[in-house]
């Protein structure tokens, strides 16, 4: 059964996207399913570096989305990055660049999209699927930052290698089968739940390597080019740290990815 949903509470569900066409009707969806009531659920999408149509596919949904949700925000910035020819997105040289950009690309889309809601919730447009509770069941924790467990496969190997404690030592995979919440000193963004007011007192998501004096931050960290420090989703672990709030994770609620 799911968890009581908070009486009142608004929701503004981000997603910054890129060459994304072929995923929306799966995006859509799948967040369509969620057991959470849709007038209490806001839209915001920041389309970014896309050539195959995604802010024209996003466009042509808004009238169906607006009619369907609270609000819906449709933004669009291209930073100009491409990754190098043959290079995958994971390959180490390009992570700091790359990152950079995503990071810029959300912050754009926090500070474009956020009105009167009270909570965020980071959803990335590759995921495969994820229980219709899962929203009500981020919440119900209480936690100001809480991510559920991102996995290649229900059970299988950790997807979301951004959440971790103990300098990158520990992952949700490791933690599963104990706890439901377990704390964190660093989150990843396929699926996070951010409480709204700790992003209008600055927690945001350092396009530049944060936390060189974070005892927390992993040394060395694996950034090609930095001696210490975290940036994007990390680096918002370790600034929410910083600012008094703790990081949390959820290894036994899984949520899955689609293949990279």
């Amino acid at each position: 059964m799911s968890p009581a949903t908070p009486a009142g509470e608004r929701v503004l569900v981000l997603t910054p996207v890129k060459q994304a066409a072929r995923r929306l009707d799966h995006h859509f969806a799948t967040l369509g399913a969620l057991d959470f009531p849709k007038e209490r659920i806001s839209l915001g999408l920041l389309d970014s570096d896309s050539d195959d149509g995604t802010f024209a596919a996003l466009r042509a949904r808004e009238p169906t989305l607006a009619a369907a949700y609270r609000r819906v925000t449709l933004l669009q910035h291209d930073y100009g990055f491409r990754l190098p020819p043959g290079v995958p997105r994971w390959d180490p040289s390009v992570q700091l660049a790359r990152r950079a950009v995503l990071a810029r690309s959300r912050n754009r889309l926090l500070s474009g999209a956020l009105r009167d809601e009270d909570w965020v919730l980071w959803l990335d447009v590759d995921l495969e699927s994820y229980p219709p509770d899962v929203l009500a069941r981020l919440l119900a924790t209480g936690k100001d930052v809480v991510t559920p467990h991102c996995v290649k496969a229900p059970g299988g190997e950790t997807f979301d290698r951004n959440a971790w404690r103990e300098h990158g030592r520990v992952r949700l995979d490791v933690l599963r089968g104990g706890p439901d919440v377990v704390p964190l000193d660093a989150v990843g963004g396929t699926m996070l739940l951010v409480r709204a007011d700790l992003h209008r007192d600055g927690l945001v998501f350092p396009p530049y390597p944060y936390g060189d004096a974070s005892p927390l931050a992993r040394r060395p960290t694996p950034l090609v080019g930095v001696d210490v420090g975290e940036i994007e989703t990390e680096g918002l672990g370790l600034m929410a740290h910083d600012m008094g709030h703790g990081c949390w994770g959820m290894p036994n609620l899984e949520i899955v990815h689609a293949d990279a």
